[in-house]
């Protein structure tokens, strides 16, 4: 086994990248995840069986006494329950598969009391798909347990059968084996080119076993992950959320930003000229040349106020993407780059503004980037749309090293576009080239 060092990207702490010699096919039956996913098949029957009496033990006691008040207490009590070995299966699915499954969405109980919690305990769809589990996952269990006892024992006893063949003439009365037999004709694997046979056929056995039960439980991680993890619906609430607050965070960032830039540049500059001016006026009747040349100092200044308020504006809507859309406002930033720029927009229509705006800004920060740091000689740009996905590509020639995960610029490109339902994908390998791809949703502009 080989050794090398790695960096992980995600968390920046050097990693263990290891290379075997051995082949993977030929070392899967010792390896700990074969073992672990075994012992989970193991263990599938015992808790399934718990998991399926308690769920029709309940539930059919609840339905039996739904003609009394009784029944829907029981009813409820029994959904709870099922939540509670839900969570247990979620842990041994951590524990022994690896699978990383959130927890369900909690109960919602919108007031106190008994009868409160009952109805949300009814209410919640965690509770019914929990129950759904425990009653389809037994006859799995069922199953996936024959399968991988049967093929693992005879797997192993194939293998090691010359080891133990010689039990069969010394105490058993025959000569080995016994492959087949009728009142007239045994067959019994006893010669060593039978006995070798025997044992290929078990190692073929033993190094498949372990893809064989590989197989059986990613049905069972689809069940856990399906059934017993929070729904599609929960998980796009949390998702909702999360971009709602990064949306929040982004505009109160550009509105401090702005408020920075009119504050410390066009404020301070429009203040010095109305002092300059008013030092001016002063000077009029008195030294009319010296006024003059304040006068031109202060139009000069206004000058350079009014182009810092267009760059303002620009940063904020420019109005070339308003009037002119995507292509021609590209066409203005790649001009402002310090490296040669080409760009290319084919789109049949033009987007919403919002998602006009957000592709604008996302290719300027791109192009920025590449003028600070990139090193770059040549840079292109092409935007196109493919079905309801509006696509992004920035591509250089320069020094490569970006990274998403490194808290620069570029993770929080990601999280404004992840905020629209957007994806950045960044490739830019140590020496170059670079490769940023981003995705938005199409929505088409309102006429």
């Amino acid at each position: 086994m080989a050794t090398d060092y790695g960096y992980d990207s995600g968390l920046g702490f050097p990693e263990t990248v290891r290379r075997h010699r051995v082949p993977a096919g030929l070392r899967a039956p010792f390896e700990g995840r074969t073992w672990r996913e075994f012992g989970y098949v193991l263990l599938s029957l015992p808790i399934s069986i718990v998991m399926f009496t308690y769920a029709v033990t309940m539930i059919s006691l609840g339905a039996g006494l739904l003609v009394t008040f009784l029944g829907i207490p029981v009813f409820a009590a029994g959904l709870a329950g099922c939540r509670g070995l839900g969570a247990v299966e979620r842990a041994r699915a951590r524990g022994l598969l690896g699978l990383e499954v959130g927890d369900p969405e909690p109960l919602r109980v919108r007031s106190s009391g008994f009868m409160a919690w009952i109805g949300a305990v009814l209410k919640s769809g965690t509770s019914w798909r929990t129950l759904l589990y425990s009653v389809v996952h037994l006859p799995w269990a069922v199953f996936s347990f024959a399968v991988a006892v049967n093929f693992w024992m005879y797997g192993w006893a194939l293998l090691t059968y010359p080891l133990w063949f010689w039990i069969f003439p010394a105490y058993l009365g025959q000569d080995g084996l016994q492959l087949y037999g009728d009142e007239t004709h045994h067959i019994y694997l006893n010669n060593p080119f039978e006995i070798g046979v025997t044992a290929l056929v078990g190692l073929l056995f033993t190094l498949a076993t372990p893809w064989i039960v590989r197989a059986l439980t990613t049905v069972d991680r689809v069940m856990v992950h399906g059934l017993l993890g929070p729904s599609r619906l929960s998980a796009r609430v949390v998702e909702l959320e999360s971009d709602r607050g990064v949306v929040v965070d982004t505009a109160a960032a550009d509105l401090r930003r702005i408020e920075r830039d009119l504050h410390d540049g066009a404020q301070a500059r429009l203040v010095a000229l109305a002092m300059d001016l008013g030092l001016a006026k002063e000077k009029l009747t008195e030294d009319p040349a010296a006024a003059a040349r304040m006068v031109d100092e202060a139009h000069g200044e206004v000058k350079t106020a009014l182009q810092e308020l267009r760059d303002l504006a620009r940063g904020i809507h420019p109005a070339v993407l308003t009037d002119r859309g995507l292509d021609a406002a590209l066409s203005s930033v790649a001009s402002r780059c310090t490296v040669p720029v080409q760009v290319e927009v084919d789109l049949p229509a033009r987007p919403a503004p919002a998602i006009e705006g957000i592709a604008y800004f996302t290719v300027s920060e791109l192009l920025q980037n590449i003028s600070k740091h990139s090193r770059a000689t040549f840079a292109a740009v092409d935007v196109w749309r493919v079905e309801n996905r509006l696509m992004l590509q920035v591509v250089d020639n320069g020094v490569g090293g970006a990274d998403v995960s490194s808290g620069s610029g570029l993770t929080g490109l990601a999280e404004r576009l992840d905020a629209v339902d957007g994806i950045l994908v960044v490739d830019s390998p140590v020496g170059g080239p670079t490769r940023v791809t981003a995705e938005l949703p199409w929505r088409s502009e309102r006429v």
